[in-house]
């Protein structure tokens, strides 16, 4: 039987979801108590990486157990898995899937959200990066509008990574500012390793006046990571959300 689980984690603590030698994930975490709570064989495949230092509001996975567990089961699963994972990682529901359901492939869209801070607030300063020079959000905006245009994102890819292709389709982007916090949100079929991050740290740039919307144009079209600007700190981004067409996976 193949099951979905979803869980949301706390970032800070690890080296991003995906599972890699002398590093702790959170995939690891989850694994082992999936080992010991329900005899989980094997890995559990995630909907996407998170990079060291991002969090989840919302996180996907699928494992396959030989034994058919009942929701009551499944309950019951959730409940132990929670009690043996530290607080920084929460199981949501563990739920029966499609056999054929894949917790990364057939996601249809991720919504992933950059939280700046632009004035000094000890209670966010874990999940904030702080900018305290406020930046022209209109002109951050406009530009934000440009990365619906386009489709190859390589300007903003972390270099030397494995996936066959650059490309990515945006259907949202936009700056919003509330409480003296002013948050990006992007949304997209599938994101690039560092992607969101470098695309902040660019918009950043354009809302300083460093760069114009035309030279914004043009580093989205160069096809080249030295051009874009810095890559923003990972402890304020957020995955918050995963999509999936439901009526094919359950």
């Amino acid at each position: 039987m193949r099951y979905f689980i979803e869980l949301a984690y706390d970032g800070s603590a690890y080296h991003g979801w995906q599972a890699q030698p002398g590093s702790r994930s959170v995939q690891e975490q989850v694994e082992l108590g999936l080992k010991y709570k329900a005899g989980l064989p094997g890995r559990i495949t995630g909907c996407g990486r998170t990079d060291a230092g991002v969090h989840a509001r919302q996180f996907y996975a699928h494992f396959d157990l030989e034994i058919e567990l009942d929701v009551a089961g499944l309950d019951d699963v959730v409940k132990e898995l929670n009690n043996f994972l530290n607080k920084d990682i929460v199981i949501n529901r563990i739920f029966t899937v499609n056999t054929g359901a894949h917790a990364r492939f057939d996601a249809v869209s991720r919504t992933y959200t950059y939280h700046i801070a632009v004035s000094k607030n000890p209670f966010n300063r874990l999940y904030v990066w702080y900018w305290y020079v406020r930046p022209d959000l209109n002109l951050m905006n406009e530009a934000a509008s440009i990365l619906l245009d386009y489709y190859d994102f390589t300007s903003f890819s972390k270099l030397h990574t494995d996936v066959k292709t650059n490309t990515c389709r945006i259907t949202h982007a936009q700056w919003t500012e509330q409480d003296n916090t002013i948050t990006f949100s992007i949304t997209a079929d599938r994101f690039l390793r560092n992607m969101v991050r470098a695309i902040v740290g660019t918009l950043i740039d354009v809302g300083r006046g460093k760069i114009s919307i035309d030279g914004f144009k043009k580093i989205v079209e160069s096809k080249n990571r030295q051009n874009a600007g810095i890559s923003v700190p990972a402890n304020a981004l957020f995955l918050d959300r995963v999509e999936y067409d439901w009526s094919k996976i359950l």
